[in-house]
């Protein structure tokens, strides 16, 4: 690992060079044209700025382009003004939040990169008890500017993770077993529509819409809920203490029930060995007696959990070490995560932390375990999750690398990972996940829409989100231009008017 800079800093060039070919190809009125159709407000760069650079910048390298100049709205309405010139140009465009996805091309472009950096408001309303948030913002900003109100808003579980992308996939939070996921506390979105114009969406004043949301978000009101100090943080673990691990986590998973309560082992294989990095949560200064005793009987390698703040907790879990590489995600959903499954997955984490080239430095396997009840807290229809009826547990799978020459390889073998957990909880008796929808905040590049999220065909109007008048929208739209957007340069003109927001902020 000693030449993990200089083999950084040489992947960088060369993609870096291949990229610049491509946005060549793009003329650059665009560019100018939005820059001089703008407020004050706003900001276009070249790619000669420092915030040109910060702007298609992405916590996985592998998910940045080289655009042909960056766009930083400030207002709502210079939005709209850039998304009318990018339809009549047809020139191709995207949109980032937090910039934390690992899907390539998912929240970059070589055209026009709009980032929402400039939406970092964090504003509380006592009265009615929310919370209205900047989509630019990451969850660290949102936290730390709430805890002075002693309250909280569901939101992501590490450090580093962005709004925007994060709640518009669905959003599992240290707080969704008492409340919810974070879409289920979304309370209205100020969107800003493909003709430009600025609506406040509610699921009372435009339900379709705020169903299959359609446009560009720059405001997140959510619920806002008492947060006191609580108890918790990270544990790793090494391999000779792996069967007692596994046993924890399985006897937490079999046995909790108390909605404070929520644990996030990850088995990763780093530096030749197999080993755990454990988050342990309780909403609360002091856990419930024998709650955590199995993990914490046993010999740890490093401890850092103690009562503290919820931002300091966040903090706590090191989900940025890897920041600045080449990464993927994949997943699959689960309803229970027992012995013979985590077995399973050390196992995977061994074979693949083995056979795959050097520049491959780290596996992981998150194990994500909820209460069955986690979907119950919000019983109105939306698209994910497609069905409340049963609790989904999403295993997230992440690869990180050094090199762009094993691309594909990588790809193949999250895949062939993903199926094989897959294969192996369907023959211990989770046969109702064959066909559970994947966690849209995790889904690789290649899943059809229907496999992330509940879809019907007639859900909105283009009067209603301000697409072609008269024509109609699939409720899984916007899921549908999120999964398929990055392999074509589409326009606002061609695609009625649709837009991509941040898979994963």
């Amino acid at each position: 690992m000693a030449t993990t800079g200089s083999a950084m800093r040489h992947t960088f060039v060369g993609d870096a060079q291949r990229m610049l070919s491509q946005s060549s190809l793009f003329s650059s009125e665009t560019c100018r044209e939005i820059a001089t159709s703008v407020s004050t407000a706003s900001e276009v760069y070249d790619v000669e700025s420092v915030s040109y650079s910060e702007d298609i910048s992405h916590w996985a390298s592998s998910s940045t382009q080289v655009a042909a100049c960056s766009f930083e709205p400030g207002t709502p309405e210079d939005v709209g003004i850039a998304l009318r010139i990018l339809g009549q140009t047809n020139t191709p465009f995207a949109i980032k939040g937090g910039g934390h996805t690992a899907n390539p091309g998912f929240s970059s472009t070589v055209g026009v990169q709009i980032t929402m950096s400039r939406f970092s408001d964090v504003v509380y309303d006592s009265t009615a008890q929310t919370a209205t948030i900047g989509a630019g913002l990451i969850w660290d900003n949102v936290y730390m500017a709430l805890e002075p109100h002693g309250v909280n808003v569901v939101g992501g579980r590490v450090s580093g993770v962005g709004v925007a992308g994060f709640t518009l996939g669905g959003g599992y939070s240290w707080l969704t077993n008492q409340y919810g996921l974070t879409i289920d506390t979304v309370q209205a979105f100020e969107l800003v529509v493909p003709n430009g114009t600025v609506l406040n969406v509610t699921e009372t004043s435009s339900p379709d819409l705020f169903f299959a949301l359609k446009g560009i978000v720059t405001r997140f009101t959510l619920k806002t809920f008492p947060q006191t100090k609580v108890w918790g943080g990270f544990i790793t673990y090494t391999a000779n203490v792996l069967d007692e691990v596994n046993l924890a986590t399985a006897n937490f998973a079999a046995n909790n029930n108390d909605p404070k309560a929520a644990i996030l082992p990850t088995y990763n294989h780093l530096l030749g060995q197999p080993g755990v990095s454990a988050i342990l949560f309780y909403d609360a200064p002091t856990p419930r007696a024998g709650i955590f005793d199995e993990f914490l009987a046993i010999r740890s390698f490093t401890r850092d959990v103690s009562t503290r703040s919820f931002s300091s907790f966040v903090q706590s879990s090191h989900a940025t070490a890897t920041s600045g590489t080449r990464a993927i995600f994949n997943s699959i959903s689960l309803t229970n995560y027992p012995l013979s499954l985590l077995q399973s997955i050390v196992n995977e984490s061994i074979h693949w932390g083995e056979n795959l080239p050097d520049s491959v430095f780290f596996i992981s396997y998150d194990v994500e375990p909820f209460l069955p009840t986690l979907f119950t807290h919000h019983m109105t229809a939306s698209a994910y999750p497609p069905d409340r009826t049963r609790g989904l547990f999403p295993l997230n799978i992440y690869y990180a690398w050094l090199s762009s020459e094993d691309d594909e390889l990588v790809h193949d073998a999250i895949r062939t990972s993903a199926k094989t957990l897959q294969a192996h909880a369907i023959a211990d008796g989770q046969s109702d996940i064959a066909d559970a929808a994947v966690y849209p905040n995790y889904a690789m590049f290649g899943y059809a829409t229907g496999q992330l999220v509940w879809c019907e065909p007639t859900e909105v109007t283009g009067d209603q989100s301000g697409g072609r008048p008269g024509e109609r929208y699939g409720s899984c739209w916007r899921f549908q231009v999120l999964i398929s957007f990055r392999r074509c340069n589409l326009s606002l003109e061609n695609v009625g008017d649709n837009v991509h927001e941040d898979a994963k902020s």
